[in-house]
């Protein structure tokens, strides 16, 4: 039986009535939303970072996730907040990102917030090897992941996740990212999207995409500079993480 790595354990912040639900990436871990967590909770927000399926533990238990396990583990996220708070508002960071926006148009929220989010495969191996990775994977079993976009030295180090993926699972984040882009258009609530130039694993036209999709009447961007993928730890975070905060504090006033 794999346990969870040091820093991979769900967190969970009491606060106030509002919930805040927070989804780290693929390959990730709670740790790379905790620091956004604690802003949040600092705040008076009810905060909750589950661990998604096969997560922070080890690379090879991604092997058996599927892309609904990936949306079973933050639906109940979800309803545990639901069922505790008046209102949700519902955080990613990359797949997590891609979760948010899946549950957004699904469940009742009051803001979404997508960060560093694909529209698509990011890799574009990947995306020409998509039908034939069920195949393909029994023989290439792992993928490596491309260089560091990290800005800040000391929270790259300090980051946690896997150094690789399973090849299987690239299908399932495909599938994932499937069923997102067919919920877009379904999507009423506020949706701020916030990503970097800086971002060499999703690249400027993923968020473009995004919110060309959608149809909600409150939808914005927000770039910062100078930071890589993980913009919830990297050098920036403190911008992203006022900026949330903003987000949750408008959209949960304009309902109450």
């Amino acid at each position: 039986m794999s346990l969870i790595l040091e820093g991979g354990e769900p967190f969970f912040m009491p606060g106030n009535q509002i919930g805040c639900l927070l989804i780290h990436g693929f390959t990730g871990a709670p740790k790379e939303m905790r620091w956004l967590g604690e802003h949040l909770a600092n705040e008076g927000y009810t905060v909750l970072g589950p661990r998604l399926f096969g997560h922070a533990t080890e690379q090879r238990d991604m092997i058996r996730a599927r892309w609904r396990d990936w949306a079973a583990s933050a639906i109940d996220g979800y309803h545990l907040l639901h069922d505790a708070c008046s209102q949700v508002v519902i955080m990613g960071l990359s797949m997590g990102g891609a979760l948010a926006l899946y549950l957004g148009a699904r469940f009742p929220v009051a803001g979404i917030v997508a960060m560093s989010t694909p529209y698509v495969i990011p890799n574009p191996l990947m995306r020409r090897l998509r039908p034939i990775v069920p195949i393909i994977s029994l023989v290439w079993r792992y993928a490596a992941k491309g260089p560091s976009d990290w800005r800040d030295p000391e929270a790259a180090e300090d980051h946690l996740d896997y150094q690789g993926y399973p090849v299987r699972a690239a299908a399932e984040l495909d599938n994932l990212l499937a069923e997102m882009r067919q919920g877009l258009q379904r999507i009423t609530v506020p949706v701020f999207l916030i990503c970097s130039r800086g971002d060499e694993a999703v690249d400027a036209e993923h968020p473009q995409a995004i919110y060309g999709d959608l149809t909600s009447s409150e939808a914005e961007i927000l770039w910062v500079e100078n930071s890589g993928h993980v913009i919830t730890r990297d050098a920036e975070r403190g911008v992203v993480f006022t900026a949330a905060a903003d987000f949750v504090r408008r959209v949960t006033e304009q309902l109450s």
